[in-house]
């Protein structure tokens, strides 16, 4: 074989096996983007049924009440949510939350999970945070111990209450509240309620007015707020403490009366004369201007009213006999009221 013939023959040899490792590249590349579409159809699949189990309708046939602790590991809030019925299998609320990336806006509370609500309804309730909203009522007129123990007695409020309020301290109104609240932060925001509406309407209170202080203001309120419940009457009330302070004159308000016997505390009974004389720091019948504290705690419309009270001449009210009161500018007229009132009582007395 000559020289030339070699080389062709080396040639070709080296083109075959060129080829055929060609060809196995080629395969390799074959087989391995099969796999990656495999793997992918996998993905794809897996991604699918995971949205499907995580967008499905839950398992709780009814609306259920689910505590959630604060400091609670997603994990454990999944396997509480298992335990509570309301979704079937807690790796898919695991997984949905890391895939949202919101495992740090699951917030803590007590939740009313809807019947039949998803995993990812779920999922955006708890990161919302819409707890069940619980409310406390302090009704208008009531003292401060009155206050607090209507607070002990609320049975979704916890901690004991260490906060020391003073009488006249508190604003009463309807509060909401998400469990886990503590008695003392509810009457904190009772005393910092109080606070803020001062800071409103302190300025536009009206000129002149028989005293100086917000301490002041709250008693005549406290004042207004037992002396009266029909709430078109307080300015009127507040008129008729305001122009008597401002003669000289005593408040001669009953409430306070009972507040120096009882400290606000129902007496259960009419007053007595021998109750009318007793000498207390609160008996405005005999003490003149402002008892030294409130005698409950005002809402905000008596403590309107004593800022603004209406421009009258009335220096007298006597009861109705309809649950309001009648007014009057003389003693005279007063003195006919009171007969008036008084024949109301001995009739309601003798049809009993």
């Amino acid at each position: 074989m000559t020289g030339g013939e070699q080389n062709a023959l080396k040639s070709r040899r080296q083109k075959r096996r060129a080829g055929q490792r060609g060809g196995a590249v080629k395969s390799f590349l074959l087989f391995m983007t099969g796999l990656a579409l495999l793997a992918a159809a996998a993905i794809g699949v897996g991604a699918w049924l995971g949205y499907r189990a995580a967008t499905e309708p839950g398992p709780a046939a009814e609306d259920t009440i689910v505590l959630l602790p604060p400091g609670s590991a997603v994990s454990t809030i999944a396997r509480q949510l298992e335990d509570e019925g309301v979704i079937k299998h807690p790796e898919v609320f695991i997984a949905a939350v890391r895939i949202r990336g919101v495992q740090g806006e699951i917030k803590a509370g007590e939740y009313e999970v809807a019947a039949r609500s998803s995993v990812m309804e779920i999922i955006d309730q708890l990161r919302e945070g819409k707890s069940i909203l619980h409310y406390f009522t302090a009704p208008e007129g009531l003292t401060t111990a009155q206050i607090v123990r209507l607070l002990i007695a609320d049975e979704v409020l916890e901690g004991e209450v260490t906060v020391e309020a003073g009488e006249g301290e508190l604003l009463p109104e309807t509060f909401a509240f998400t469990r886990g609240e503590t008695r003392d932060a509810l009457l904190r925001r009772m005393m910092k309620d109080q606070d803020a509406l001062l800071d409103a309407i302190w300025d536009d209170r009206a000129i002149e007015l028989p005293f100086s202080t917000r301490e002041e203001a709250i008693i005549l309120a406290s004042i207004v707020e037992k002396e009266t419940g029909v709430p078109e009457e307080r300015a009127r009330i507040a008129s008729v403490f305001v122009n008597r302070l401002k003669r000289g004159m005593r408040l001669e308000s009953d409430p306070t009366i009972i507040y120096g016997l009882t400290e606000g505390e129902p007496l259960g009974r009419g007053l007595r004369v021998s109750e009318l004389r007793k000498e207390t720091p609160y008996n405005t019948y005999i003490i003149r201007g402002l008892p030294p504290t409130p005698i409950a705690n005002p809402g905000e419309a008596s403590i309107r009213a004593v800022l603004n009270p209406e421009e009258t001449e009335d220096l007298f009210f006597v009861a109705d006999g309809t649950g309001g009161h009648v007014f009057a500018k003389t003693l005279r007229e007063h003195n006919a009221n009171v007969a008036k009132w008084r024949t109301i009582e001995r009739q309601r007395n003798g049809a009993q």
